[in-house]
C-alpha cells in the first residue's frame, strides 16, 4: 500500500512567494492544504490568484477564512484613508517599516494555520516569509518565526498530549526575490497566475508599490520580465 502523505497547511496569499512555497511543499511530498484570508485588504484580486495557484499546483484543499482587520485599521492595506506608497524604483525604498505593514498579520494568519493543522492532525505549516527582499516587516524575521514555533507547541491539545510537534517551514527566508523566482520556475510555477500588488487598478498591478518593485527587480535580475507588470496597461 502506498504511504500516506504527511499533511501540511500552506499559507497562500496568491502572491509570488506563497505560490513558490506551495510548489515546494507539494514537491517535497506533502498533502498541501492551502489557507488564504479575506481580511479586508484592498487588493482582494489576490484571492482570485490564490484560487488559480492552488488548483494549478495541486493543493488538496483551498480554504479562504474571513477576518475583517478593517475594524482595527492601522495599515494602508486595510484603511482607505491611508495611501499606499509609490516609488519610481526599488532603490528608493527606505529602511523604515512602511505603512503597508498590517499589525500582527502573520501572527493572526499563523494562529489560524495552527488551528487548522491541529484538526488535520498535521505537524507542518509553510509560510513564504523572507528576511532579505522584503519591506522590513517585523513578522518576517527568523527570530519571530522561531519564537512563534516555540509558543505554538505549547498552545494546542495535540501538542500537550504529545501527538503533534509543530514545525513552521520558511523555505524562502534566506532567499532573494530572484532566487525565489528561479526556484519556482524550476518547479513549474507560472507567475502569471499570481498577484502581489498592494494597490491594483482594475485588477492590474500598479508597478510602483513596494511589492511590485521588489518583485519586478527579482525578475529583472534574472533577465526576465514580470508577467504581472507586462500585463499592465
Amino acid at each position: 500500500m502506498p504511504t500516506q502523505k504527511r499533511r501540511a497547511v500552506v499559507l497562500l496569499s496568491g502572491g509570488l512567494d506563497s505560490a513558490t512555497v506551495l510548489a515546494m511543499a507539494v514537491h517535497e511530498g506533502y498533502e498541501a492544504h492551502a489557507l488564504s484570508f479575506r481580511y479586508g485588504q484592498r487588493h482582494t484580486v489576490e484571492l482570485e490568484a490564490a484560487a488559480r495557484v492552488a488548483k494549478a499546483l495541486g493543493a488538496t484543499r483551498h480554504v479562504v477564512a474571513d477576518i475583517d482587520l478593517r475594524v482595527f485599521g492601522g495599515s494602508a492595506l486595510t484603511d482607505d484613508t491611508l495611501a499606499v506608497p509609490h516609488h519610481a524604483s526599488a532603490d528608493d525604498l527606505g529602511d523604515e517599516i512602511p505603512v503597508t505593514y498590517v499589525p500582527a498579520r502573520n501572527t493572526i494568519f499563523l494562529s489560524f494555520a495552527l488551528a487548522w493543522a491541529e484538526t488535520l492532525d498535521a505537524s507542518d505549516i509553510f509560510i513564504g516569509v523572507s528576511a532579505l527582499d522584503y519591506s522590513g516587516y517585523p513578522d518576517c524575521r527568523p527570530e519571530y518565526v522561531a519564537a512563534y514555533e516555540t509558543m505554538a507547541n505549547l498552545a494546542t491539545k495535540a501538542g500537550v498530549e504529545g501527538r503533534q510537534r509543530l514545525r513552521i517551514h520558511t523555505p524562502l527566508i534566506q532567499l532573494t526575490k530572484a532566487e525565489t523566482i528561479r526556484r519556482g520556475l524550476e518547479l513549474g510555477v507560472d507567475y502569471a497566475w499570481t498577484h502581489s500588488c498592494y494597490d491594483p487598478v482594475d485588477g492590474r498591478a500598479c508597478g510602483s508599490c513596494d511589492s511590485c518593485l521588489l518583485r519586478g527587480r527579482g525578475f529583472a535580475e534574472l533577465g526576465l520580465t514580470d508577467p504581472a507588470l507586462s500585463a499592465t496597461g
